[in-house]
């Protein structure tokens, strides 16, 4: 018997793992495979682990086949939650991929994505508006299963662990099961929620339409902590270290102990925050829309400096490399010092910008109500990349594929130059 160890995203064999058969242990050789000799072949019980790589296991047949092929994921090329990471930097620091690329697959998902999918093991998520949520192969771009949710959804979903967090304007907080989609838990917390999931040690953080900050213990199946700050919250919750961070339409900033909830500092912004505060070398950037403007704080709660854009920032920033980028409902896209607010950059893109820009492997990709979405070199403000559809957030993806998201369809897309 010949277990072949693939790497599901890079598509290339792992030499070197560790597989088990039942309890038999073997290791793969330079090629990525493992033999064996069984006395009577069947079904059997496949397990497998590599340095870097998350442990699996697998039922397959050899009395029907003597050659399983095993795919295996490195949790650091997964794309697990908006933002990409707890500190929502819109930046995913272990992919590679970057332009000129070539459409493998596309999509359509019949109405509105606000918010991209997240992908991990070979499968990306995703939610539309009118509540349809769907698991999608990443190699062949088939839908495995659909999931009617029946409430209106303005946030990506979470993956944790072998599930799904889901969060809607019905004020449900959700758990579905990733293999097919069953709900396993579901919690009313009584106000609509346009908070993406962030989870750490199994506690979701998110804020609620009726001014309340919430963590929500997920493995205990009961509240953690809930405070209200009196004014509505649409953004998603920031995670770093022990303070949770984010904004509110009273253009307040709150930064929180994130195992109690206790206030640990506030701040103020001229107008109200509608989108997602990244945090990143020490400092936060909170977006303001009627304030027009992008603020950054350190994150003690020391106001830094402030740059206008004179039209709406629903935008929420991304961190990359000490600089900030954002866009503007005045269809540019800005990229200022992390340090001091100078601009170093803009790129008009041909329509107002409501989604967040997306850092990939040095370029940041924007889309627009232009239906657009340009990628440009975040060092040079250069334009790399141009695709003739976009909406709100444009990118995530995994280690193999980026997904281009469009209003209701998205695209994977590889390198032309693998």
């Amino acid at each position: 018997m010949r277990v072949v160890v693939f790497d599901g995203d890079l598509r290339r064999r792992v030499p070197g793992a560790t597989v088990w058969i039942g309890q038999h242990r073997f290791r793969a050789d330079r090629r990525g495979v493992a033999r064996a000799r069984l006395l009577a072949p069947g079904p059997a019980i496949v397990r497998v682990s590599a340095p870097g790589y998350a442990a699996g296991e697998h039922r397959t047949d050899f009395g029907q086949s003597p050659i399983f092929t095993f795919r295996i994921y490195q949790p650091r090329l997964q794309w697990t939650m908006y933002g990409g990471n707890p500190t929502r930097t819109q930046v995913h620091g272990g992919i590679t991929l970057r332009p000129p690329f070539r459409i493998i697959w596309s999509v359509a998902n019949q109405n509105l994505i606000e918010f991209p999918a997240v992908v991990t093991d070979g499968f990306a998520y995703i939610a539309t508006q009118l509540g349809t949520v769907r698991e999608i192969s990443m190699r062949f771009g088939t839908v495995a299963w659909r999931r009617e949710l029946h409430a209106t959804m303005a946030a990506s979903l979470a993956v944790w662990g072998d599930k799904l967090v889901v969060h809607d304007m019905r004020g449900h907080v959700r758990i579905l099961d990733r293999s097919n989609g069953r709900t396993l838990w579901d919690r009313n917390v009584g106000s609509p929620i346009e908070s993406s999931p962030v989870v750490r040690d199994g506690v979701d953080y998110l804020g609620t339409w009726d001014g309340r900050v919430i963590a929500l213990d997920l493995a205990h199946r009961r509240l953690r902590w809930s405070d209200s700050f009196g004014a509505k919250i649409t953004a998603s919750v920031t995670l770093a270290g022990n303070t949770a961070y984010l904004g509110n339409y009273a253009g307040r900033v709150l930064a929180l102990n994130a195992q109690t909830g206790r206030l640990r500092w506030s701040g103020a912004v001229n107008g109200r925050v509608y989108g997602t505060a990244p945090v990143s070398g020490g400092r936060l950037f909170v977006p303001s829309s009627d304030g027009d403007s992008v603020t950054a704080f350190s994150t003690r709660g020391s106001r830094l400096w402030s740059l206008n854009t004179g039209s709406y920032v629903y935008s929420s920033p991304a961190a990359w490399g000490g600089r900030v980028i954002f866009g503007s409902y005045n269809g540019v896209l800005y990229c200022a010092s992390a340090a001091g607010g100078r601009v170093l950059w803009t790129v008009p893109v041909g329509g107002s910008i409501s989604g967040a820009p997306v850092v990939v492997s040095g370029v940041v990709y924007a889309a627009s109500f232009g239906n657009r979405t340009v990628g440009v070199d975040v060092r040079t403000g250069r334009v790399i990349f141009r695709f003739p559809h976009g909406e709100y957030v444009p990118v995530s993806g995994n280690g193999g594929r980026l997904l281009l998201h469009g209003y209701s369809r998205i695209w994977a897309v590889e390198p032309r130059r693998r």
